[in-house]
């Protein structure tokens, strides 16, 4: 991440984050973002081709070994299967913005799928796809992106 963040300037950088954001939202006001790690990997064994892409959260002082084992399997099937894939350390904004209020889910991992009517051009998610691309090709194969503040 520290080498394809210094080949970024910290404008393009932002971008990313506000584009994960807008994602985030636009899926979540059209249905379709699962939240939590069981519910995500459910959807991820039954039907790997309606995943479009996938968020991981920890906060930094998350260290659940258990949750490390679901991170590692999610991460190696969404490589597996061709679904882009970003960290966020800011589990707390990742609810606030897929969440409802009073909600108590588990939003370590958040899937945004295709749409039923499979129309799903999403400015945003493409940028996201082109960052997680161009994360690879300096070796960053789960990068980490930081939320907006809301």
């Amino acid at each position: 991440w520290m080498s394809f963040k210094n080949n970024c300037n910290i404008k393009m950088i932002s971008s990313f984050c506000k584009s994960l954001a807008e994602a985030l939202h636009s899926a979540k006001t059209e249905s379709r973002v699962t939240v939590g790690v069981y519910e995500c990997a459910k959807i991820m064994n039954d039907d790997p081709d309606s995943v479009s892409f996938c968020v991981l959260a920890t906060d930094d002082f998350d260290c659940d070994i258990a949750l490390q084992i679901h991170f590692t399997l999610i991460q190696a099937f969404c490589f597996e299967n061709d679904i882009s894939i970003v960290r966020v350390n800011d589990i707390k904004t990742l609810a606030e913005i897929v969440g409802e209020k009073g909600q108590s889910e588990d939003f370590h991992c958040v899937l945004i799928t295709n749409s039923s009517d499979g129309s799903w051009e999403d400015p945003a998610l493409e940028k996201l796809h082109m960052f997680c691309e161009e994360s690879r090709s300096y070796n960053e194969w789960v990068p980490e992106i930081t939320l907006p503040a809301r």
